[in-house]
């Protein structure tokens, strides 16, 4: 059934503006992928810890994500984004001018509140200005650009890094944010709603939370899973998670409301989506990194072999929405799971014999499937809660998101880590068992997504949400 609404010329160009805000800063999420054999030794680190500048950003993305149910509500969305835009351009210029890991880093944590506030504010945009109909086909758009940006970054990266410096990825991308900035100030129009009181205990304990977890997954690239640098963290992660839902359900303030997780399609959707990011920033992040060490590729070559696939996944994601819009969430969600969770097999099955030119080839055919599934995933757990709680889902699928990269970089490091560090051989034959870790990894998990969609289509046939009632 075609939808014959029409979108204005305003909400097209607000939607722009925060898209380009959100593309630039998830970009600068994997280009630095490729520069890290580089960084190690112009700032005398190691792998794990250089991962941080990808890991760190992602871990504040996701903490700033957790208060857009609160701001999207509270604020104009045309003063978000301009804070937005002016966060990017401070840790932007720090990040350029760094004369030390600390200062890196901290520009990228910096950089990680634009992202933050971007990504949700350009799913509001969409949910609150696009029709019905048309919202598959829009968030089709939308998961164009976040899954767009990590798969070029490592090729923006890679080319910058290897014909001029490192710095100018930094450097090249501030034309995109001065035209963001202007494009918000003037189309972006939405009024806030009012709520009630900011829950900053929950807020503490969440970034308690997710620092704790990832925090200990990067100590696993260096001590024994069972030593103390590694449970401590994830024990005070498990009770900073159990305060936090303990506040966020039985205050009298709400950071977000988690108790949508309460509807089981919600949860499976919640957890799909975080998979499907888990595997896309983490194979992101693997190829570039296993393509140097293993492959012995450049770091050019390392960051291209992910170009065809991000193409690929651009044109399909508009796709993808269209599809869901006609023929229902089911078909390109469990299609895109099931290549995903193939294009994990061929990976591991033939490892022995992946040269760059296969890598390429079956990245892209991972990356359809991501394509398929990924923003049809929040686009059906949207229609499936009351209105009311919309922002609600826009923020806690935002924040999985984020965590879902940011952990998946982690782990994926961690494993790499290990081999490494404590295997046999040569550094490409250490590096190549870690990579095998990681593709069974990667297929497993998009194998268990997949199950879990399976199931979600079942109960949603079956058992269709009273939205009416529910409001």
């Amino acid at each position: 059934m075609k939808n014959t609404e029409k979108i204005s010329t305003q909400t097209l160009l607000a939607l722009l503006a925060a898209a380009l805000l959100s593309f630039t800063g998830i970009l600068t999420e994997t280009s630095m992928n490729v520069t890290f054999p580089e960084l190690t030794k112009v700032f005398n680190v190691t792998l794990d810890t250089v991962q941080w500048i990808t890991t760190g950003y992602l871990l504040m993305v996701t903490i700033i994500m957790a208060t857009t149910a609160y701001l999207l509500k509270k604020f104009k969305s045309q003063t978000i984004h301009l804070l937005a835009a002016i966060a990017f351009v401070v840790g932007d210029v720090m990040c350029a001018t760094a004369p030390t890991f600390t200062i890196l880093m901290s520009g990228r944590l910096i950089q990680a509140i634009a992202t933050g506030l971007s990504t949700p504010l350009m799913f509001h945009i969409i949910f609150n200005k696009i029709p019905a109909g048309r919202i598959g086909s829009m968030t089709g758009l939308a998961g164009m650009v976040i899954s767009l940006a990590p798969a070029l970054g490592p090729t923006y990266g890679g080319t910058i890094s290897s014909t001029m410096s490192w710095r100018m990825i930094f450097w090249l991308i501030l034309p995109i944010i001065v035209i963001s900035w202007y494009l918000g100030s003037r189309y972006i129009r939405i009024d806030p709603v009012g709520t009630g009181g900011f829950d900053v205990i929950s807020l503490i304990f969440l970034a308690a939370t997710l620092f704790s977890f990832v925090f200990g997954v990067s100590k696993a690239g260096k001590y024994s899973l069972l030593s103390g640098q590694v449970v401590i963290p994830f024990i005070i992660g498990l009770i900073s998670l159990a305060v936090f839902i303990y506040s966020d359900t039985h205050g009298k303030t709400q950071l977000l409301d988690i108790r949508i997780l309460k509807w089981l399609s919600t949860s499976l959707s919640a957890f799909t989506y975080f998979a499907l990011q888990f595997v896309n920033i983490g194979v992101s992040f693997l190829i570039p990194v296993y393509c140097q060490y293993v492959l012995h590729s450049s770091p050019f070559i390392a960051g291209l072999v992910l170009l065809p696939g991000s193409l690929v996944g651009a044109a399909i994601s508009p796709y993808a929405g269209h599809l869901a819009d006609s023929k229902g969430y089911a078909f390109p969600i469990i299609l895109g799971l099931s290549s995903m969770t193939l294009g994990g097999f061929l990976f591991f099955g033939i490892q022995t014999v992946l040269t760059a030119w296969i890598v390429l080839l079956i990245y892209t055919f991972l990356r359809f499937g991501f394509n398929m599934g990924f923003s049809n995933t929040i686009s059906n757990a949207m229609l499936n809660v009351p209105r009311k709680y919309t922002a609600d889902v826009n923020s806690l699928f935002s924040m999985l998101q984020q965590f879902a990269g940011s952990i998946g970089v982690g782990i994926m490091a961690a494993v790499m880590a290990i081999s490494q560090n404590n295997g046999t051989g040569s550094l490409a034959a250490r590096s190549f068992v870690g990579g095998r870790y990681d593709f069974l990894l990667a297929t497993l998990l998009s194998a268990t997504a997949l199950i879990a969609a399976i199931m979600n289509f079942r109960l949603q046939k079956h058992t269709k949400l009273n939205i009416e009632e529910s409001d």
